[in-house]
């Protein structure tokens, strides 16, 4: 018996990338999941590839009204007892090239979309008698770059809405943690057009001298939605290759 048995998720943005890897060891755990994405083609074929555990929604994570559709896919499927607020997208513009548009694009997606799910599947989960909310963040979450000031600005702010919604959620045994990933190989991060070996080289001054994969994030989501992690919320999980810790110099002495 997997260790997400009989617990049924919503993963957004999850027809590819993170998304698709967190449905796929939701699905190898024993969850029922509904994958919510705008991207009808892939999310329907991943859908199909894992039918009957999965269903695909097509939602908008803005949308309110299409929160309350994800929701009503799940209990279709069972007793709703798991959120990862995975959908998000990257801009790189300097602060003065960002536009107050662009701006507004990116809280829309990626910061009033974690807000809105958060809000739709509250009474859900209560009604399961507690669950789990995940979070996704990223290592831009923690610290920053040049050109990400908006990207940036949206991740930091995920992190905060998980520590107030973990305080006032933890009375309903819901708890709500943010992961937060560093590079990872997937379509946002340059998959399509360069290989995993020039996508190394990124992070050649690492602890881990690699790209991460999509996988070894899903397993920290998987770990948080499952009961082992009864005790653990409103913190932060880091899946970085070691990024936060700092950079190897080269001109210092090495092992």
């Amino acid at each position: 018996m997997g260790r997400l048995q009989g617990k049924t998720a919503i993963v957004t943005g999850g027809a590819r990338g993170m998304g698709e890897a967190t449905v796929r060891i939701m699905v190898e755990e024993g969850a029922k999941v509904v994958i919510a994405d705008v991207l009808d083609e892939p999310g329907q074929a991943l859908a199909k590839e894992l039918a009957p555990a999965t269903v695909f929604v097509h939602m908008d994570v803005t949308s309110a009204d299409d929160w309350r559709g994800a929701v009503a896919a799940a209990a279709q499927l069972g007793s709703l007892s798991v959120l990862v607020n995975n959908a998000a997208i990257v801009m790189q513009k300097t602060i003065m090239e960002t536009t107050e548009e662009d701006f507004m694009h990116i809280v829309r997606i990626n910061q009033l979309g974690v807000f809105l799910g958060m809000q739709a599947v509250f009474e859900a989960l209560k009604a399961s008698g507690g669950g789990s909310i995940i979070n996704v963040s990223s290592i831009d979450g923690l610290q920053s770059k040049n050109s990400l000031t908006a990207y940036s600005a949206t991740k930091w702010a995920v992190r905060g809405m998980t520590k107030a919604a973990a305080l006032e959620m933890g009375k309903y045994n819901i708890r709500v943690n943010s992961v937060h990933p560093g590079g990872i190989y997937t379509a946002m991060h340059g998959a399509e057009f360069m290989s995993r070996e020039d996508a190394d080289g990124f992070y050649k001054n690492h602890a881990l001298p690699r790209v991460g994969l999509p996988q070894e994030v899903a397993a920290v989501t998987a770990f948080l939605a499952s009961d082992e992690a009864s005790y653990s919320t409103g913190s932060e999980f880091i899946a970085d290759g070691g990024w936060n810790a700092g950079l190897v110099e080269d001109a210092l002495p090495q092992l």
